[in-house]
């Protein structure tokens, strides 16, 4: 019961459930993590990943654990310190053949990560040589895309605006959101939808369409809030900053991205500087 509660809060319709049940398991650990993390909770998700490390030291949700760590440094711009944490992630993992499960799920996150670790220092070949070696790993498992299919589809589309590719940044963007809704339809995993949309707004601005991009970023804009996932409504918000809301006013945006760093930072998170 405690695990189906917290599942629903990482990757379900509750992510805003507040406050979370102690977990009794590592697995319990791992998704009260995630979900506390989306929250922008980091103190809370930095010290159950901390207690899963200290009871689960190898192995596949060790591994998780770090790549997890990793993704909230990029979250806050640290992606030179996220590339230690998930190559981390990827030494934990098993060989390649060895794979399935939550292994699978551990090698492939840990590629991903050091994809957009790369990206978020200017390494394009590195990222697309990384997002290539996520992909084909998939593919050799037979595993279901699930949640992966949407991170993969997150950071090609970042790396696709990152090279000024706007049209291929709109696929794979679309993409997400295509597999966000079906592969999470029962229940709705409201996280990934939302990031979903959040990169998808920015790639349309990539290639041009501010208007498209303007409606679906105020929708992010009013999901983020009603699912209390603090840190994509900042970023959403920085982006409605820049190309302008239809249904806020300009202060009123500035405003709410204001509010959500702030709270961030109240709630653990040290925003990069540099």
């Amino acid at each position: 019961m405690i695990e189906a509660t917290l599942a629903a809060a990482a990757f379900g319709n509750e992510p805003g459930r507040w406050p979370l049940p102690t977990a009794c398991s590592p697995y319990g650990l791992w998704l009260r993590a995630v979900a506390a993390g989306g929250q922008g909770r980091y103190s809370c998700a930095r010290a159950d990943l901390a207690a899963l490390c200290r009871g689960e030291p190898s192995g596949p949700l060790a591994s998780l654990a770090h790549s997890t760590q990793a993704s909230f440094l990029r979250q806050l711009g640290w992606h030179r310190l996220a590339g230690g944490s998930d190559g981390r992630a990827l030494a934990l993992t098993p060989p390649t053949a060895e794979t399935a499960g939550l292994a699978t799920d551990a090698v492939v996150d840990a590629l991903i990560g050091l994809a957009a670790d790369a990206l978020g220092v200017g390494r394009f070949a590195a990222s697309a040589a990384l997002l290539r070696r996520a992909r084909d790993h998939l593919a050799a498992a037979d595993a279901p895309a699930h949640r992966l299919g949407v991170r993969l589809a997150w950071v090609s589309a970042e790396l696709a605006m990152a090279v000024g590719a706007g049209h291929d940044a709109v696929l794979h963007a679309e993409r997400a959101v295509e597999l966000a809704g079906a592969l999470f339809a029962v229940p709705v995993s409201a996280r990934h939808r939302a990031k979903s949309d959040v990169v998808l707004a920015a790639a349309l601005c990539s290639a041009g369409s501010i208007g498209r991009a303007r409606a679906v970023a105020d929708a992010a804009l009013e999901a983020t809030g009603r699912s209390g996932l603090v840190p994509l409504r900042w970023a959403v918000a920085c982006l409605l900053a820049d190309i302008g809301s239809a249904t806020h006013t300009t202060d009123e945006v500035q405003a709410i991205r204001d509010v959500s760093a702030a709270l961030v930072r109240h709630r653990g998170g040290l925003w990069c500087d540099r």
